[in-house]
């Protein structure tokens, strides 16, 4: 099995690159699995292939603004910096871009209230970094940071929350599970109404998501 198996033409006009005004609205293909035939739908309609008695598990992590965008200290150039994991109080795993430019001991300097310095180059070139702020932590990285959309998305989003579950509580992802973002409170009540139970397991999306399969065997 090799990765060109999945190759497939996608044309890029046929990206959304703005979400549906309602989020139930989005379209919702089923397939039949055992003939094979296939519908449109809207994902509201998801309430009728649910029965009294199912389980619905959903995934409750929230999105971080993982994307800072500085410049290195005394310097002019752009320096992208995308978190990836909080190591231990304010060390942080992250992406940087130019990497190159970004040596342990450089300091990038995002606001007057934020900036880092890289302590540490791991194996796969990414940095461990310290991040020194006035304030809350969180509140400077939901004020500076940017969502991390995926790469196929140009338009810039203008309401942080629909990148968002309606259900996310606990922040730790760096995308969103995305599944998940057609649900709307109203829809969920409906489904529990039918019978349907609720459950709700935190499973944070990393780099993975991210990261394209870099050989040709995937074996």
């Amino acid at each position: 099995m090799r990765t060109e198996d999945f190759d497939y033409n996608l044309p890029e006009e046929l990206i959304a690159q703005h979400p549906a005004d309602k989020r139930d609205f989005s379209r919702l293909m089923v397939v039949d699995r055992k003939t094979g035939k296939r519908e449109d739908k809207h994902f509201y309609d998801i309430i009728d292939y649910l029965n009294e008695g199912d389980l619905l598990v959903m995934n409750d992590t929230r999105v971080i603004p993982a994307r800072l965008f500085g410049h290195r200290e005394g310097k002019e150039e752009e320096i992208e910096v995308f978190l990836l994991e909080n190591i231990e109080d304010d060390k942080w795993e992250v992406l940087v871009r130019p990497g190159k430019k970004m040596k342990i001991g450089t300091k990038c300097i995002f606001s007057d209230e934020l900036s880092l310095e890289v302590i540490d180059i791991k194996e796969d070139g990414n940095r461990i970094v310290e991040f020194f702020y006035n304030g809350i932590f969180q509140e400077i990285l939901d004020r500076l940071g940017n969502m991390p959309l995926p790469p196929y998305i140009k338009e810039k989003l203008k309401d942080k929350e629909r990148y968002q579950t309606v259900y996310s509580k606990n922040p730790g992802s760096v995308a969103a599970p995305t599944a998940g973002l057609h649900f709307t409170k109203e829809l969920l009540k409906k489904i529990e109404e039918k019978g349907v139970k609720l459950a709700y397991i935190t499973l944070n999306v990393g780099l993975g998501t991210f990261r394209p399969v870099k050989v040709d065997n995937v074996k």
